[in-house]
């Protein structure tokens, strides 16, 4: 291949790869994919994944370019589907077009699929290329595979911390401790999880909403879950009341009370019985796999410390994005998780820093562990 011809595929990959991005957060228990077709030089179709994972992006750009995908080259950023689900496969679409090239960024590794997609676009003539931007095809959709490959959804920790980092004042106060720009970019984390994740005390003392409330993307609002064992969550918190118009799903124990239960489930909450771990709590893993059972990929979660201290227990934490502000509360304040155990400094957990940005007088920190 040409430096000229790599150069081209990178530019249309680039946007193929932005279009997926669109779609992070609405398309579970499908990955967000994008689709860029082009022919002589000019981009003739664009599509995306689609709301609930249908239809695919091969099949909205292909339907947008019409007979003129004859001969063109399609540009996707996961292997085109090979199996029959609720839609035909992606492959045979893309056939039946008749594309002449078609450049992937990445194998999938559904096991349904896994290499099967490639094959038949190869058998049917079609010059196949792969590879280009799988580091980045990979990271956007690491939820995905992650749960595929793990069986539970990829976890994003979002912490709102002082300098030194409390996240609350001795008595409890935490609003707000950053400001408004990091309070939207905080929204826009929400919009790109399908679900967020509480613990009761939070969700007590707080009283969050869990929901999206930027112009436009209300309705982008994630699954809102919530870890209550002792059913400490009042019949008339918001999570409750609207959870008819807002999915919402209770995380508790098998033996809690079954009247209890029935007038969270007659409000409108899922509830979801989790078994206690040795210490009598519920276990983050089982919270996390009976997620990635109802085909979670994503788990953007907001404290407490004790919740965020039992994930870090277990290493379930893939993300961190800490957002950081210019103030001072002290050693009386709040920490941002409690005590794991750690006694040896080399068995910390470590993150990679990879990306830092300013947002008026707070900065935000994003981190990653690679799996």
């Amino acid at each position: 291949m040409s430096t000229e011809q790599h150069l081209v595929d990178l530019q249309h990959m680039d946007a193929a790869l932005a279009l997926a991005a669109r779609g992070l957060g609405s398309t579970s228990p499908n990955p967000s994919v994008g689709c860029v077709i082009v022919k002589n030089g000019q981009v003739i179709g664009r599509g995306r994944t689609q709301l609930g994972g249908r239809p695919h992006a091969e099949r909205v750009a292909l339907d947008e370019a019409g007979t003129a995908s004859q001969g063109a080259t399609a540009y996707v950023t996961l292997e085109p589907c090979s199996h029959h689900g609720k839609t035909p496969p992606c492959c045979e679409a893309l056939i039946a077009a008749g594309i002449s090239r078609c450049v992937v960024a990445m194998e999938d590794s559904d096991a349904r699929v896994q290499g099967r997609g490639l094959k038949a676009l190869i058998d049917a003539g079609i010059e196949v290329a792969v590879g280009i931007r799988q580091h980045e095809a990979e990271e956007l959709n690491a939820g995905f595979f992650k749960r595929i490959r793990h069986g539970r959804p990829l976890v994003t920790l979002k912490v709102a911390t002082t300098l030194d980092g409390r996240i609350a004042t001795k008595s409890g106060q935490s609003k707000w401790i950053t400001g408004n720009a990091a309070r939207r970019a905080g929204h826009m984390l929400r919009v790109r999880n399908d679900a967020i994740l509480v613990g009761s005390g939070t969700a007590v003392i707080d009283n969050p909403r869990l929901d999206v409330r930027l112009p436009g993307l209300t309705k982008q609002s994630p699954t809102r879950v919530v870890m209550d064992g002792r059913l400490r969550l009042p019949l008339t918190h918001d999570l409750v009341a609207r959870a008819k118009e807002h999915k919402t799903i209770l995380m508790t124990f098998r033996e809690n009370d079954s009247s209890r239960l029935s007038a969270y489930e007659d409000a409108g909450v899922e509830i979801c019985l989790i078994d206690k771990d040795k210490d009598g709590y519920i276990s983050p893993k089982e919270v996390l796999k009976a997620l990635g059972a109802q085909g979670i990929t994503r788990v953007l979660v907001e404290g407490g410390s004790h919740i965020i201290g039992s994930l870090f227990k277990d290493d379930l934490v893939d993300r961190i994005v800490w957002f950081r502000a210019s103030k001072i509360i002290g050693g009386d304040g709040l920490s941002v998780t409690t005590g794991f155990g750690l006694e040896d400094l080399s068995l910390a957990p470590r993150f990679t820093l990879s990306n830092v940005a300013k947002l008026g007088d707070d900065m935000m920190e994003s981190y990653r562990r690679d799996f």
